[in-house]
Order: C-alpha cells, then sequence, then structure tokens
C-alpha cells in the first residue's frame, strides 16, 4: 500500500471513530458549564443584594421625610438619620466592616426645603448608596472580582396636615407570643441599688448597667411613635379614631375603636409576652370593627366626612399552623376589597412570617422588615405619618 493509500484509511477510520467525542466536547464545554453556574449564582446574589440595599435607602429615606415633617431633626440630623438607618439595615446582611465603612463613604443624602404659601414647609429627600459586592470564587477566577450594588430613593414630604379633610380609623393588630420576650440589639443603662456592705455594717451602693430592650418593649415604644402622630395631626379628638387586639395562640380582648388614642396606649402598655403564635382571629376582629356601619356612622356624626381605614398587622414570628396563615390571608383579602389599607410590619421575623406579612400588605409601599428595634420604631413612625396625611410619599 502507497503511503498515501495508508494515509487516507488513517483519515478515514479518525472520521468513522467518535469515541473520543465525549471527552473533546467535555474539555470544551466544562469551562463554558462552570463560568455560566457562577453567573447564574451571582446574578441571584446581585438581585438579592440590590433588593435591601433598596428597601434600606427607602425606608431612610421615609424615616429622614417623617422625622423633618414631625420638626424632630433639621436638615443635617435627617441626613445623618438616613445614613445611620441604611448602615443600621445593612449590616444585618454585610458582616465585613471594611464594606460597610465603604458604603457609609459612598453615600449621598439631598435634602431640598421648600417654604409653602401657605406657612409650611415641603422637603424633597434623596438617599444614594451604593457598595461593591464580593463575587463567587468562579467569577473571580474569571477575572470579575466584584459586583456595584446601587440604590436610589426620593421622597417628597410637607409639614401641612391634610388630616381634617379625610378622616380615619386605624385598628393595630400586635403580636404578644412568648418570642417578643426576647432581647433586641438595643441597650441602655440603668441605675440599680446593691449592698456594698458586710453583714454586720450593711451599706447601700449605687452602680450603672447595661440592659437590653426586649421585643415587647420595643414594640410598645413603637407604638408610642405611631400614636404621637395621630396625636400631632388631631388634637382635639375630631377625626382619629384608633383601637388594637393582641394575639398569641389565641386572641386577647379586642378593644372597641375609639376617638383618639389613649386607649390604645394604655392597652398596649400593659401587654406580656407569653404563648405561641395565631394571627388569624386577631386580624378578623379589626376587620369586622372597621367594617362595622356604626363606625362610619361616628365619623359621620361628628366630622361630616367618611374615614380612610387602616390596619397595622405585626409578628416577629411564624403562626404555629399553616392553616392559621390560610386563614390570616383570607381576611386580608377581604380588607383589600374593602378598601382598608393594611400596614404590616415583621419584626426580626422568620422568612414565613415575612411571607404572610408581605401577602397582606396592600403594596409593597405598606409592607416593612424591621430588622432591630430602630428600624421598627421608624417603620410605626412612617405608617402614622403616612396616615395621617402629611404628604411623605415615595416617589422612586
Amino acid at each position: 500500500m502507497s503511503p498515501i493509500s495508508f494515509l487516507g484509511a488513517k483519515l478515514a477510520r479518525l472520521v468513522r471513530d467518535c469515541s473520543g467525542n465525549f471527552a473533546m466536547m467535555t474539555a470544551i464545554l466544562l469551562p463554558i458549564a462552570i463560568g455560566a453556574a457562577g453567573l447564574a449564582v451571582d446574578v441571584s446574589n446581585m438581585m438579592l443584594s440590590q433588593r435591601q440595599l433598596q428597601e434600606a435607602s427607602d425606608s431612610a429615606a421615609l424615616a429622614a421625610a417623617s422625622a423633618l415633617v414631625a420638626e424632630k431633626v433639621d436638615v443635617d440630623g435627617a441626613k445623618e438619620l438616613a445614613k445611620n438607618f441604611v448602615i443600621g439595615q445593612m449590616s444585618n446582611y454585610i458582616d465585613d466592616a471594611d464594606t460597610i465603612a465603604a458604603l457609609r463613604d459612598a453615600m449621598s443624602v439631598v435634602v431640598t426645603e421648600t417654604a409653602s404659601s401657605s406657612g409650611g414647609k415641603s422637603f424633597k429627600v434623596e438617599v444614594k448608596s451604593a457598595y461593591n459586592a464580593n463575587n463567587t470564587a468562579l467569577m473571580r477566577v474569571m477575572g470579575k472580582e466584584a459586583t456595584r450594588i446601587g440604590a436610589l430613593s426620593k421622597t417628597e414630604s410637607s409639614t401641612e396636615n391634610t388630616v381634617t379633610k379625610s378622616s380615619l380609623s386605624m385598628y393595630l393588630v400586635l403580636d404578644r407570643s412568648g418570642s417578643m420576650a426576647e432581647d433586641t440589639t438595643a441597650s441602655y443603662t440603668r441605675t440599680e441599688s446593691y449592698n456594698c456592705g458586710t453583714k454586720k455594717n450593711p451599706k447601700t451602693c449605687d452602680r450603672t448597667v447595661t440592659d437590653y430592650y426586649t421585643k415587647i418593649e420595643a414594640l410598645k415604644l413603637a407604638v408610642s411613635s405611631l400614636l404621637t402622630q395621630l396625636n400631632t395631626a388631631d388634637p382635639n379628638l375630631q377625626y382619629v379614631r384608633t383601637g388594637s387586639v393582641s394575639y398569641n395562640d389565641q386572641m386577647q380582648s379586642a378593644l372597641n375603636l375609639a376617638w383618639g388614642t389613649s386607649a390604645v396606649s394604655t392597652y398596649v402598655n400593659v401587654l406580656t409576652a407569653t404563648g405561641g403564635t395565631d394571627s388569624s382571629d386577631a386580624f378578623k376582629a379589626a376587620y369586622n370593627k372597621l367594617v362595622d356601619p356604626a363606625e362610619n356612622a361616628a365619623h359621620l356624626n361628628k366630622n361630616g366626612l367618611t374615614p380612610d381605614k387602616y390596619i397595622v398587622f405585626m409578628t416577629d414570628g411564624n403562626n404555629n399552623y399553616i392553616s392559621a396563615d390560610t386563614e390570616t390571608k383570607t381576611w386580608c383579602n377581604l380588607a383589600r376589597e374593602n378598601n382598608i389599607t393594611v400596614y404590616t410590619v415583621a419584626f426580626m421575623a422568620p422568612d414565613r412570617g415575612k411571607a404572610l406579612l408581605s401577602y397582606c400588605a396592600t403594596s409593597s409601599s405598606t409592607y416593612f422588615e424591621a430588622e432591630n428595634m430602630a428600624s421598627l420604631v421608624a417603620a410605626f413612625k412612617i405608617i402614622g405619618s403616612s396616615a395621617a396625611k402629611q404628604s411623605i410619599r415615595l416617589t422612586q
């Protein structure tokens, strides 16, 4: 056989033989598959991080706007409040101190104040934040070390209350289950007395000790911040009616709606934390109190207005049974159908509790995730300001 014929036969055999194709294709496609997997993980992480930063920036802008209209801070104080709010929220998700420091350094807060013709003030608050999120090891091998995560939030607010143009009825549905006795990360100092002498010569001394607010104590402070907003809007008790119910694995006695906020304040301040969790009957009670025809009649007889209606629903955990979630959602749906605005606050809650509250909220702007006491107090204050129609709204 000639050399040419021999070479032709070998080439023909190589073409017909597929035994090495799999190894060749694997060698070619494996790096691509690894890169695609890394990209998928990084895209997922990037979307989660962006949502967390956006929610933190939105809440910070609203908190700053709320503080401005309540005249609790000046412009510089509002800027610092917004920055601290974002850092406080994002510290729950970012463990690296350098990343947190870089986030603070990169953050900008712009507040524009304008005097209105009626003597009030309007504010525009813009919170812009960004940081570099580290990519997975796979993506770093491919030369992509980090991804830039950014968020922009804008609010407009005004000190000109309009509550006298549309009265309101608000009902609070509050979790007082056993987990509400757990400590938050917020501390305070107090002075206590102790015996610093001997048995023969007793002596009393004072010392300063550090304690932590429990969740139930944080809730009481948060409710107080909400009620303050309503009291400021309606000092003469002409337009605001409030009520409250608490729950653990059972619903506690529900308050009737009444003018002003004093009954709710008294009710909430004596709450104790105990038991399991079942929100269904409590939410049902709030709904029924608000849709009772007598509620509209009370407003019409006193101020001639049909009230806007609100439910504020808060939990720090999961219902003990899935059936309680299902039942609660039924009443949430009815509230939505009957034009009751539902604000929800998930306070250091697990995923299922967050999912329930996210479902029940009227919109994404009425759902709050509070991962610490400061966020909880700010969320309730925003709810109070928004319901009192102090024109605080997220514009971007």
